[in-house]
């Protein structure tokens, strides 16, 4: 398993973490995601096999938000 901390920009409330949350999570090979507003950032543990980083950035990106 990998781990991928990366910014997430444009989020503003709880709701917002939940769809950074919930678009990461429907990726193949996400074994864990952790999603923060206080630290406008996400972190995603998964299988390098099954996924990218840019899947997870550009599905983030798709959501509406920024990534870094």
């Amino acid at each position: 398993m990998d781990t991928l901390v990366f910014k997430v920009g444009g989020m503003t409330c709880g709701g917002c973490v939940n769809s950074v949350r919930k678009v990461i999570t429907a990726i193949n090979g996400v074994s864990k995601v952790d999603v923060s507003l206080e630290r406008g950032e996400a972190t995603v543990i998964y299988d390098p096999a099954q996924s990218t980083q840019e899947a997870f950035k550009t599905a983030v990106r798709n959501a509406g938000f920024e990534t870094g």
